[in-house]
């Protein structure tokens, strides 16, 4: 079970055991559990709803990031795809237009200045 419907489990136990709790005493006695009692209950329902509720956010939150995750590792694989198809296009282009001893040369070194030549 996980974290989240377990507090969901501890919330609802907590309030039915006050309520069920403070209904008996009314009807045998005519009063009330103790304060501390109930407050304990309240305190328990009342932590268990608030952890989850963060466990809920967190499970969000989690989803949401694998789903980007996922999307832009496949953007990036497409991207991929698509960019060396075009790079080696492109220097297949090249090289025919220039014939087949055409010679690729580098460019040279920058932040060189032209007296250095």
């Amino acid at each position: 079970m996980t974290l989240k419907w377990s507090a969901v489990v501890v919330a609802t136990i907590s309030v039915t055991l006050c309520v069920t709790g403070n209904a008996v005493t009314l009807a045998l006695n005519g009063g009330q559990l103790p304060l501390l009692v109930n407050l304990f209950a309240l305190a328990a329902a009342g932590t268990a709803i608030v952890l989850a509720v963060v466990a809920e956010l967190h499970e969000r939150l989690n989803d949401r990031l694998t789903a980007l995750t996922e999307f832009l590792v496949e953007r990036l694989r497409e991207i991929e795809a698509h960019t060396g198809d075009r790079n080696s296009g492109f220097v297949e282009g090249y090289l025919l237009s220039h014939g087949q001893e055409a010679a690729v040369v580098p460019f040279g070194r920058r932040g060189r200045g032209a007296a250095e030549r």
